[in-house]
Order: C-alpha cells, then structure tokens, then sequence
C-alpha cells in the first residue's frame, strides 16, 4: 500500500535546545523557502547532501518537493519563525515479490542549524506517516564521509544496517518500533523538556505584566510575592499608570521593556492576552506564565499559537502561578497568601484551590516544596513536562501530581512509568463514580468504566493513586520519613490492649496482614517488656511500658526479617507521659530510619498527621488515626513491591499476521463506513491472524446445513451447540437464543426449526459448534478508549460475568508483567492455578492469549470493542467459545510521537 495523503494538520515539536518548529507536509507555496535553504548550504554541506556540488540541484530538489502531492511520496518541512529549517521527504520503491514495501529517503538541513536535533525529528515524524502507509524499510544514500547524517541514522534508536560501496554507503532502517526506538524517542524528548522549562523554572529575568496599582489585584500579589521572596534574578513590571509598584521598577508597555525577559507573568484582562502575548514573543520572551481566566475558545487558540510561533512555554491559563524554591532561583511567582517552605515535593495540580491545600500540607509537615505549577486550563506545559523536569532537576524526591484530564495518557503512562523507579509519584484518583459509567453493548465494554482505565493507568505505571487529598499527604509523609516496606507484614505495638486491636484491624482492611510472630521473637520481646505483657501480635505491652523497653521492643521487630513495617499506637496514662520513661521518647530519642518503616499512631493528636523529629534529623510519621497509618502503609507497601519487581518486556509473537488482519478490517469498513459488528466469519477469520485458539465452528443458514455441520464437528456420538445470530444481537443466554447439548443430527435440526420460529427472518443463520469440555469459564475483552487507547480486561466469565464483577484491567500493550497481574488479580485467580488440590489450567496457553489479544488491539485502532466469552480454560489448552468484535473508522494514532498540543479557533 502506498500513501495518497498529506501529512495531517501541522504540528509543533520542541527541539533539543527547547526551542519550538512546526512540522508539516511541503506546499506548492514553500517553493521559495526551500530553494532558499538548499541554496544558502555551505558548498561542502551542498556536496555532502548531493554528492556534488551542482548549481542546478537546489532548483530541482525544490520543485520535487515543493510539486503537489501525488502517491508514492511524500515531503515534510521544519518550519521555524516562518522560514524552512529542515525537509525530508520519502519515495516509494517498486513492490518486490515477498519482500516488505520499502522506500528511499532524503534529509537536509539548514545550515547553522545542525545539532539541534531538526533532522531527527523530521525522520521520527516521517517515520510514523510511512509505517500508516505500510512502508516497513528505510533505505538511504549518503557519502561515507557524511559523519553527521550517519550519525542522525544511527542514533534514531530503529534497527540499522549499513553497507558500504567505495566512497558511499547504503543505510537501510528497520521500521519497526520497539522499546529501544520508543526510550531514544524518550531520552530525545526529555532534553527538549527540560531545556524548553528552563526560562520558566529557573528565570534570570521575571516581568509581571497586569500589577495593579490596587493592592487586591492578582497581578500585584503575584509582583509582591516574587519581591517578598527575594527573587535572585532581576524583577519589572509592566503598568501604564506608574513608575514604580513594589519598589519594582514599571514600564508603560511590553514593547518599552529595556531587556527581554526570560519570564513574563500576565495578569491582564481575557481579552488583552493575545495581544500581550504577540509582544511578548516579538520581544524573545521564552516563557509565559498566564493567571486570566475566562478566555473564549479563539482567545486561547491565538494564546497557544503565538507561543508556538514564538517559543514561548506556557503555563495555564487560569492558574494560581508557579514556584520554585532553590536558594539560586527563589521564585514565588504565585499569588498565593503564604510562600512555599523550600523542600524537596514537586506539586502540579489544576486546581488552584488544591494546590493551596497540597502547598500548605507540605510545608506544615516540613516536607516543603522544590517546584510548584499550577498548570489551569493546561493549554501546554502538562504534568508530563513536570514529572520530566522533576527527573532531572536533582532536588525533587517527591512527585505529587493533581490532575482532573490526561492530554497523553500513554506517553504520561510511560514517563511516569520511568519516573517511579527513581522517586513516589503521588496523585488522587478523583472521579471514582459509577457515573461515569458508559453505555454498552458487550460484556466487556459494560466492565469497562473510566474508573477502571485510570486505575489501570496508574498500577501499570506504579502511580500512587490515594482517594483524597489527606490520604495523599499521610502518604507522602511516610514515604519522605522512612524507607520502602518490603512486603505487607506489620507488627502493631500499643501500649494499650484494645487501641491495637483497632491498629490490627485498620491494618486488615487496607489489604496489609498482621501474622502472628515466630515464638523466639515472641520470647525476646516479652524478655524486655515489663510483665503482664503480651507479644501474639498485636503486640501488648502494657500501660507500664517504659522508653527503654519500648525502644527495645521496637528494634528488635524492625530488625527481624518476618516483620516488613512497625506501627506503634500510643495513648497518653497517668504512668510515664510527659517523664523521662514516656514511651514516645522510645521513637523521638532514637535513630528514625531503622531497616524497616516505622509509623506511629498517637491517639491524643490534634492535627491528621505530621513528622515526629528523631536523632539524627531523621522523622518518624505520626497519625491521629489507625487507618490513616495504614493506609499510608499499604500504598508504601504496593509501591515498594511495585519497584522491587523488574520492568515487564513485550514478548515476541509467532504467527502474526498484521497485513492480513488490516485487510479484513479495511474491506468490512469499504462496506460499512460508519462501522458496525462483524459477522462470525470475520470474527474468526480475525483472530486467525493472531493465532487466537477458538472452538470449531461452521455456519448455517438452514437446519440441514446445521445438522450436516454437527455431524462433521462432533462425529456420530458428539453432542453440538447452536447458537442463533443476527447484527446486534448481544446477550445469547438472554435472548435464548443459545441450544446446548444437542445430541445426534435430528436435535440440531429440530433445535435450528425453534429457533428460525422464534426469532423469524431477523435471525441470519447460526453458528455449530462442537460442546466444549468442561473447564474454567473465563472472559476477556478489548475496548478502544478514545484518550487511554486499548484497555484489555479479564475475569470470571460465562453467563455472570457482568453480575459477579470479577474482572481486573490493563492498557495495552501489555507487557510480560501485566499479564501475570491481570491473571492473578481477580477473585476467581486460584482456580486458574489449582484450587483445593484441583489441575492449574494451561497458564502459558493463557498467557499466549491475552499477549494476542492485546497485540490484537494494539494493531488495530478500528477495533472499538472485542469480547470473547467464555474462554474455557482446561489444563492442556485455552480456547474462546464465543467472540463478538466492532470496529469504528479510526485512523492510527501514535502515542509516542514528539509532538506539542494544538488548539484549533472556532474561526
């Protein structure tokens, strides 16, 4: 297949020195500024890109590029401020016999702007147009000597050959993606982020634009607090009708700043900002902070253009503002009432409301905050550009993120992904009701709530998603004061009987255990705890416990290897509070990081939670709550086994047919353009492709075919199954429209007649098949979310499958990992591996299938949803009874491609 298209609508990248081009398809009309660049080449760049130096190349190349589009090619342009920087275009190669469609490529670059990364680029973004077109090779000429565009090959991250022929070499790349192509497209986009955040998180140069000469005006707070919070770099503002507010000096318009600033924070009215914006970038001003809320849908698309047009990151608009609090920078650009305490959180949220609450918390705690963001209306700086500043910014310990929407939930997925293993990424799972729920039209999409997608986006991500802000914070609390539990095993120590018992149970319901201890530990605790103590676990050890005996109990549980966390719950008694032998001071006068976490519960605190100082300036958390400890417990404790465990892989697969499946799926939309259900022939004939095991079957549109049909499937002494179709139908079982058990050819015929009399000419045939032999009913399913992309589900299956809810999720593609979650998280996860002395089922065979099916959905973006159910699971085999699959006219969408958010004007 070859390309007939244009390039979509143009899009903006940043490059590696954080500034911004536009990538889009070459026009008639940049015939002029392509011959520009070609001819402005140095003669040896125009040698090295034509193997000689011709006055008539350029022309040439121009009108090649520029001509109208036609099939088989295709040129992409790099445009920055207006002129072409970068073009790469592609030819397609004459179809050979067996062998994958391939096509010759050509780059050129500007000159004086090699090394920023243009080049790459625009192979990426070419890359992408030619896999949609089918294109599976790159082959490309260059001279040997070309170090530059052989590097530019070479570091792409696709698989590379090279041959040699004198004084030339042949590349030829491989385009198919993998993980080692996706992390170079990783690591590319992470040094643009950070470098293209720079002039916002670390100006040197601040202008507030909008500070009233009113001290209740949002512009004047943000100004007084950059100045009260002794901004190290320099500081103006922008005001009309003064010379100075703040004992800030004031200048009467943008375009009269004596210098460019690396920040400008506009605080003006809706209507003003575009404009304001427009001078700012005519000024080189390189980041915009925008506080104005209630811009109309033109207003923000001409914001967000200018900032592309200009390299300007922006931040909001309709946010509180931004913070940064190293000694270097000092930045409160913010008009919040109180300044963040520096410390080591990075915050991002929406809400400005919430990002008050979270900046509070944080700096009560004595956490403190190293970056604040609060991101508004999110038109382009995002919680994706933050968790890659925080990666790289050496002071962040802590993520904290707050978000109502994901732009890319799959490329947040995957820098989040990268992210935790080095630091807690914390958010709160809002939006958790069923009123969310969509309507459906199969099992699989009727389990599949937002809910659930989320939450699958942040286990597979190893987000630490709590269900408030408080929890959020009692969580971090831990999480900064003490190490990672290893497991879920806790010791819960009170110095009175029935405040354990409350801990134990708190522990239980948040899904950690309390186990019982080994009896030698048992023993040495009950050695140094007074009499009349108890060590079953939890541990009692009575009102008379003094702080040495406290803090030997305490030790000797974190040190022993059966014990994963210590929670300690202390009531104030008449017997040692507030003396020499309290046992609080068992935690404040001694080390506050032992080997295992160590959390307190004082039950006459009166704030929710806050961080006990211990020697050595470590903390120890201390909660108001039993169940506020543990819960913070147990997301420490998923997130620890969350990183212990090795990232999963993709598993190669046999037996794809990738080409043929679009085949399929491209005829049945030719037909259908407005999409719709397969019928049971493309069903199979689609998962045949994928080499997805289903029960034999044959189709009848009679009851002599049907009878002719049982007979050959399941041999004179079979039993066959019938089941009735036509488009829509949904439930079988509901409809009865589902025979078993059928015995000789006579019932299969006899059962066809009931049901062509039951449901008449609205039933288009049925579907033979032999029974299946007993074994685990399962389900599993696909359904394409428009924003997270494929969800695959699994569970319990059969005729319950909606009323038991015994399902769990992952976003495909899943990795080596994910299936083995998905196969152990639901309810009914013992019987696949042996209940009660019972045979596992084939877990490979399983495992194979849900690696297929999430192939399945990966490939296609048509497939809207898929639901096989049941899925018999026996020991010697897996095997999908029923399938039902609809497809929508959704065109490929690359998660992964370097890209900016766009606006479009209603204009």
């Amino acid at each position: 297949m070859t390309d007939t298209t244009q390039y979509p609508h143009e899009v903006h990248a940043l490059l590696a020195d954080g500034t911004t081009v536009e990538i889009r398809a070459a026009r008639p009309q940049d015939r002029d500024e392509v011959l520009r660049m070609h001819e402005e080449m140095s003669q040896e760049d125009q040698r090295l890109r034509f193997f000689a130096a011709n006055p008539r190349y350029p022309g040439a190349t121009a009108d090649r590029i520029c001509a109208p589009a036609h099939s088989g090619y295709r040129a992409l342009v790099a445009v920055a401020h207006g002129r072409v920087v970068g073009v790469a275009e592609y030819t397609v190669l004459p179809a050979v016999p067996d062998a994958p469609l391939s096509a010759d490529i050509a780059l050129a670059v500007a000159g004086g702007r090699h090394g920023q990364g243009i080049g790459t680029l625009l192979l990426e973004h070419l890359v992408h147009a030619a896999r949609d077109a089918g294109i599976r090779t790159f082959t490309a000429d260059a001279l040997a000597e070309n170090h530059a565009v052989l590097k530019v090959f070479a570091d792409l991250g696709l698989r590379t050959s090279r041959h040699f022929d004198g004084a030339e070499v042949r590349c030829i790349v491989h385009l198919e993606e993998d993980e080692h192509y996706l992390s170079a497209v990783d690591e590319r986009g992470r040094i643009a982020d950070v470098a293209s955040l720079r002039p916002l998180l670390r100006p040197e140069s601040v202008v507030v634009v909008g500070a009233g000469r009113r001290p209740g005006s949002v512009g004047r707070a943000v100004l007084r607090n950059l100045r009260s919070g002794g901004f190290a770099g320099r500081l103006h503002a922008v005001n009309p009708h003064a010379d100075a507010i703040e004992w800030t000096p004031t200048h009467p318009s943008v375009a009269s700043l004596p210098f460019a600033p690396d920040l400008t924070v506009l605080a003006v009215p809706a209507k003003a900002v575009p404009e304001t914006a427009e001078q700012c970038g005519k000024l080189g001003v390189r980041a915009l902070v925008v506080v104005t809320a209630g811009l109309d849908t033109d207003q923000a698309a001409a914001l967000l253009a200018t900032c592309r047009h200009h390299d300007m990151r922006l931040v909001g608009p309709n946010c509180l503002g931004i913070a940064h609090t190293d000694d270097q920078v000092r930045l409160n650009a913010t008009f919040a009432a109180h300044p963040p305490l520096p410390g080591v959180a990075g915050i991002a949220v929406q809400s400005g409301g919430v990002g008050i609450a979270l900046l509070e918390h944080f700096s009560r705690l004595g956490i403190g905050v190293s970056s604040f963001l609060s991101l508004g209306d999110k038109y382009d700086v995002s919680g994706n550009d933050m968790l890659q500043w925080w990666e790289s910014d050496q002071g962040t310990e802590l993520a904290v993120l707050h978000l109502e929407s994901f732009g890319n939930p799959r490329a947040f997925s995957r820098t989040a992904r990268r992210v935790a293993r080095s630091m807690p990424v914390l958010t709160v799972d809002a939006g958790r009701s069923d009123a969310g729920r969509r309507a459906a039209a199969s099992h699989t999409a009727a389990a599949a709530t937002p809910t659930m997608t989320r939450q699958a986006l942040f286990t597979q991500a190893g987000i630490i998603a709590t269900r408030s802000i408080g929890e959020l914070v009692d969580t971090a609390a831990l999480l900064h004061a003490q190490p990672l539990p290893a497991g879920i095993r806790v010791a819960v120590v009170s110095n009175a009987g029935g405040a354990g018992v409350l801990a134990a149970d708190a522990c239980v319901d948040a899904g950690l255990t309390v186990p019982a201890l080994d009896p030698g530990l048992a023993g040495e605790l009950l050695e140094v705890l007074p009499p009349g103590a108890a060590a079953a676990n939890p541990v009692d050890t009575t009102a008379a416990v003094t702080a040495d005996r406290m803090r030997a109990c305490v030790d000797r549980l974190a040190a022993h290897p059966a014990v994963d966390a210590v929670l300690v719950v202390l009531v104030p008694t008449a017997l040692a509070t507030g003396t020499r032998d309290d046992p609080l001071l068992a935690l404040t006068d001694a080390p506050g990081r032992r080997a295992r976490p160590v959390a307190a519960v004082l039950l006459d605190q009166d704030t929710p939670v806050r961080l006990l100082t211990a020697a050595d300036d470590a903390t120890i958390p201390s909660y108001a709550e039993p169940q506020s400890a543990a819960r913070a417990l147990a997301h420490a404790a998923r997130y620890g086994r969350w990183r212990a465990d090795p990232p999963g892989t993709i598993p190669p697969l046999s037996g794809i047919d990738r080409s043929g499946a679009n085949a399929i799926v491209e005829e049945y939309l030719a037909e259908h353009p407005d999409g719709g259900w397969l019928d049971p022939c493309d069903c199979a004939a689609l998962l045949d492709r994928y080499r997805i095991p289903q029960l034999p079957w044959a189709w009848a549109e009679d009851e002599d075919t049907a009878a002719r049909a049982a007979r050959r499937l399941t041999g004179p002494e079979g039993r066959a199954a019938l089941k009735a179709y036509w488009p829509g139908l949904v439930h079988k079982s509901d409809q009865g429209a589902l025979r078993l058990d059928l015995e000789g050819e006579e019932a299969v015929r006899m059962a066809f007649l009931d049901l062509r009399t039951r449901f008449g000419e609205h039933m288009t045939g049925a579907i033979v098949q032999p029974m299946a032999r007993r074994g685990t009913e399962l389900f599993t399913g696909v359904v394409q979310d428009e924003v997270f992309g494929p969800l695959v589900l699994f569970g319990l299956g059969g005729t319950a499958t909606e009323l038991l809810a015994d399902h769990a999720a992952r976003l495909a593609p899943l990795t080596d990992r994910d299936v083995h979650a998905l196969m152990t998280a639901p309810r009914c996860a013992p019987l696949l591996f042996g209940y009660r002395g019972g045979s596992a089922v084939d877990l490979e065979g399983l495992e194979q299938l849900l690696l297929r099916v999430s192939r399945l959905a990966s490939d296609l973006p048509q497939l809207a949803e898929a639901d096989l159910n049941p899925v018999v699971a026996q020991p010697d085999g897996v095997v999908a009874l029923d399938v039902r699959i609809r497809l929508l006219p959704r065109h490929a969408h690359d998660p992964y491609l370097r890209q900016l958010r766009q606006l479009r004007s209603n204009r």
